[in-house]
């Protein structure tokens, strides 16, 4: 009999290190997608009581390592981390999207450098400061980049691109670090 063994989407292509950046996979727990069925407020009041997180505003993300709402586009937002309480689903289209994203973090003095070269948003700490999230292109890709610390970015782009996302990340690391 076969035995399946369930993988990351980025098993054997992370970590890496090279220059000034590191990108790794990030264990980001359960992801929700949130979508109010009427009243933003009421699901926002809702996602407090049961996670200790309001609705994000666009463009933003709200709370921390282990539990984030990130706004993830119109009237959505992406709950990362614990299970989503069953409370919300009252207030919301809860829906599982656990196995359809990839999450790494580049952090490092080359981090901004690095997605400079593959993102068409301006990610350098006076624009872009912490919290702050994008829905944008990464190279060729659809990504979401959350801002998460200083010189440190959360990014997912669709599981089936993962490869992808660490090949075009890896050549924008060796080209900024070919620059030092």
């Amino acid at each position: 009999m076969v035995e399946l063994t369930a993988k990351t989407p980025c098993d054997g292509l992370l970590p890496l290190s090279i220059g000034e950046a590191q990108l790794t996979e990030v264990a980001a727990g359960v992801l929700t997608s949130l979508t109010p069925l009427g009243d933003a407020a009421a699901l926002g009041a809702a996602l407090e009581k049961a996670h200790g997180l309001g609705w994000p505003a666009p463009l933003r993300a709200r709370g921390k390592e282990g539990a984030r709402c990130i706004w993830f586009g119109r009237d959505t937002a992406l709950l990362m981390g614990p299970a989503p309480d069953p409370a919300l689903g009252r207030h919301a289209a809860v829906v599982d999207q656990s196995d359809a994203w990839a999450v790494v973090q580049l952090k490092g003095p080359g981090a901004v450098a690095v997605l400079a070269r593959l993102v068409p948003v301006d990610l350098r700490d006076g624009t872009f400061k912490r919290g702050h999230t994008s829905r944008t292109q990464l190279y060729h890709m659809s990504a979401s980049i959350t801002k998460t610390g200083a010189d440190s970015f959360m990014i997912l782009v669709f599981r089936s691109m993962a490869a992808t996302l660490v090949h075009d990340m890896k050549t924008a690391m060796e080209a900024v670090a070919a620059r030092g």
